[in-house]
């Protein structure tokens, strides 16, 4: 695919992945611990075993993953009211946990631990841009290693996980399409999508959006051939780090 000349910061490339880190075990409490950085996108996801699982699961045998999501008053550049102080989740912040809890239940297998729910917290410490796809391939880690800790002391004997998922934003900026879209772009986007697929390139969820006129399905296939390069190398890196980690 041929990418229209668009020029970014620091001169990134059209179908360049921002600067990716994965930092795991970073608490000492938490089951499992990442801290996921997509540029200047920070988020801290944290996985917690709870030995219990939601009334319609009980007496199942099937466990349960789920996730919140939120975001620190001062992620953005200028400070934003706590949700509990507005008396509640808005509605943007429930279809995020709802779209990163999906994420990992494709890829668990919900038989495979007991009647037990993995909760995975994704604080957004600072924001830029992506912050539910940095959630959903730093949860994926925090998800395995909170398994692995499971296994590790005899609750589980294999980790239930039938492959790493991962997520990316892309977007037509300025009519070029581009990869893992910054707030600058994703702020002036003619369109923009984010798209999850698992390890092996089966899709979980896409969401695209046009902004100002329709985009045709040429355009968004070239955004798709640019998620899906983008994800492999997300989950050579979430492979990477959970080798260097000892998982």
């Amino acid at each position: 695919m041929t990418l229209n000349p668009v020029k970014r910061f620091a001169n990134r490339a059209a179908d360049a992945l921002r600067d990716v880190s994965f930092e795991l075990g970073v608490s000492k409490h938490a089951e499992g611990s990442c801290l996921v950085k997509f540029g200047d996108t920070h988020v801290l996801c944290l996985a917690t075993v709870e030995e219990s699982v939601p009334p319609w699961l009980k007496n199942s045998g099937k466990g349960w993953v789920t996730a919140e999501y939120g975001m620190l008053p001062r992620a953005t550049n200028t400070r934003t009211a706590r949700e509990a102080a507005k008396g509640g989740q808005s509605g943007r912040t429930q279809e995020i946990q709802r779209l990163v809890g999906r994420a990992l239940r494709a890829v668990t297998e919900i038989k495979g631990f007991g009647e037990i729910q993995v909760r995975v917290d994704c604080d957004v410490i600072q924001a830029d841009g992506g912050t539910r796809t940095a959630s959903i391939t730093g949860g994926y880690l925090a998800l395995h290693q909170a398994f692995a800790t499971m296994k590790r002391v005899g609750a589980i004997t294999k980790i239930p996980l039938s492959e790493p998922v991962a997520a990316i934003s892309c977007g037509l900026v300025r009519g070029a399409p581009v990869l893992d879209l910054d707030y600058e772009e994703d702020s002036k986007a003619q369109a923009d999508a984010n798209f999850v697929f698992t390890a092996s390139g089966k899709i979980v969820e896409i969401q695209g959006t046009a902004e100002g006129h329709p985009f045709s399905e040429e355009e968004f296939l070239s955004l798709m051939t640019l998620a899906k390069n983008g994800i492999a190398q997300l989950v050579d890196l979430q492979r990477a780090a959970l080798a260097k980690a000892g998982l």
